[in-house]
């Protein structure tokens, strides 16, 4: 009784039981009630009483028989005249008619106590004559009309198990493939392709797995990397402490030490960033962000490090230009931009910022004048702990992560990443929605 199919099956059947029920006693009651009140039939038989008690009252049983005859003849049936009493007026057999008066209305309606046919029995208006019709045809009799309604019946319930299978098989294979979903099959998809609620739903659960699958698999690939990445500069630090307790100089040991410390510390400074880039949203806070001025303090703040290597950072920033925005995250947004470029340009070269407005998006184009990467790794660089050359991201002390870091915060502001090799160098622009 669980399953949905036994229930529709089971529902619509008894609909249509209880349908046809109340359509046969409407049927009747109205019937019934317009027999009763002053409707046609009533008019009809009343005329046809009227014509048999002249007939016999002028002409008697000469008039009567002829009037019978003709009556028969347009009406089909056996029309006979009855006395108050009940009695045929021409074969003097009596019929039964006691109680009538009282127990049943005049106009009895549609079987009576013949054992194969249905009768009638109207009464006149002074009550002095009966009117008897005998139907010419056998009154119904189930036995002899089921074989008729039996392919109906058969017809109906068979498009009730159609339709419940029709409802009742998504539903299963949607079930089933959750099932398998649940116990760890994470290529389970319904594959339905239906274009009602049933397909609606079947076709957002395949894309909510999928999405699901996919960030199953980057969390599982990002652990690997992590662990990676943590193995190397454990493995030196361990290597750093030995050195430490055995080697006459103990302070280039404890250098190295406090050098491995620093990457580890600066990687996992890393993922806490990234981590609060996919956080709660509702633990972000927004603000009214003066894209201008952000750049100008982040310009500002990383002379230093330009001028370690001589680069000369160019400015070309219209403004103002604000949006609600997370200051905190777009900064560290903007920012890992910026220290990629400068860590991968030549000594005493230029990185170029710009900063404009375009419909409703403000774009932050950064461009570098190195060697930039190959075309078929410019989307991966976005992807965490992605190098293109893994020795000279070491030596520029980066991780990976600072673009994924990017990335990911600007896709929470609604906005869009990308990179292109410009004709010396690396050109990245940021583009993120004034009103989203």
């Amino acid at each position: 009784m669980n399953s949905i199919f036994v229930r529709i099956l089971l529902w619509i059947s008894l609909l249509f039981v209880v349908s046809s029920v109340a359509f046969v006693a409407t049927s009747y009651y109205l019937f019934r009630r317009d027999s009763q009140g002053n409707s046609f039939m009533r008019r009809v038989l009343d005329s046809q009483l009227d014509d048999l008690r002249v007939a016999w009252e002028t002409g008697g049983e000469a008039a009567l028989r002829p009037q019978i005859a003709r009556m028969d003849n347009r009406f089909p049936g056996r029309h006979s005249l009855l006395d108050a009493s009940g009695t045929d007026v021409l074969t003097g057999e009596k019929r039964d008619i006691a109680g009538l008066e009282t127990s049943l209305p005049p106009f009895r309606w549609p079987f009576g106590r013949s054992p194969r046919r249905a009768y009638m029995l109207h009464r006149s208006a002074d009550s002095r004559y009966w009117m008897q019709v005998v139907s010419p045809e056998p009154r119904i009799d189930a036995p002899n009309y089921l074989p008729y309604y039996l392919p109906i019946v058969f017809v109906f319930v068979l498009g009730i198990y159609v339709l419940a299978h029709y409802i009742g098989r998504p539903l299963r294979q949607l079930r089933e493939t959750v099932m398998r979903f649940g116990s760890g099959d994470l290529e389970a998809r319904t594959g339905l392709r239906r274009r009602d609620e049933f397909g609606d739903v079947a076709r957002s659960f395949d894309e909510m797995a999928e999405r699901i699958q996919t960030l199953l698999t980057a969390e599982r690939q990002l652990l690997q990397d992590i662990s990676h990445e943590l193995r190397s500069p454990l493995a030196r630090l361990s290597v750093a402490v030995e050195l430490a307790r055995t080697s006459a100089d103990r302070g280039a040991a404890l250098d190295r030490i406090k050098k491995e410390a620093q990457r580890i510390s600066l990687l996992v400074g890393e993922l806490i960033e990234m981590t609060r880039a996919e956080g709660d949203p509702a633990e972000r806070k927004s603000a009214a962000v003066d894209l201008k001025e952000l750049l100008e303090e982040l310009l500002d703040d990383l002379l230093i490090e330009a001028d370690e290597k001589g680069i000369q950072l160019e400015r070309d920033l219209q403004g103002p230009i604000v949006m609600q925005a997370d200051a905190e995250l777009l900064r560290r947004a903007i920012e890992n931009v910026l220290r990629n470029a400068i860590r991968y340009s030549p000594a005493e070269e230029q990185v170029r910022v710009r900063l404009l407005r375009e419909g409703d998006e403000a774009l932050v184009i950064v461009r570098d004048f190195g060697p930039g990467v190959p075309e078929e790794m410019r989307e991966k660089i976005f992807r965490p702990f992605f190098r293109v050359e893994d020795d000279r991201a070491r030596r520029s002390g980066g991780v990976g992560l600072g673009l994924a870091i990017a990335q990911r915060a600007v896709h929470l502001h609604h906005g869009r990443i990308s990179a292109r090799n410009a004709d010396m160098g690396l050109e990245v622009t940021i583009r993120v929605p004034l009103h989203g």
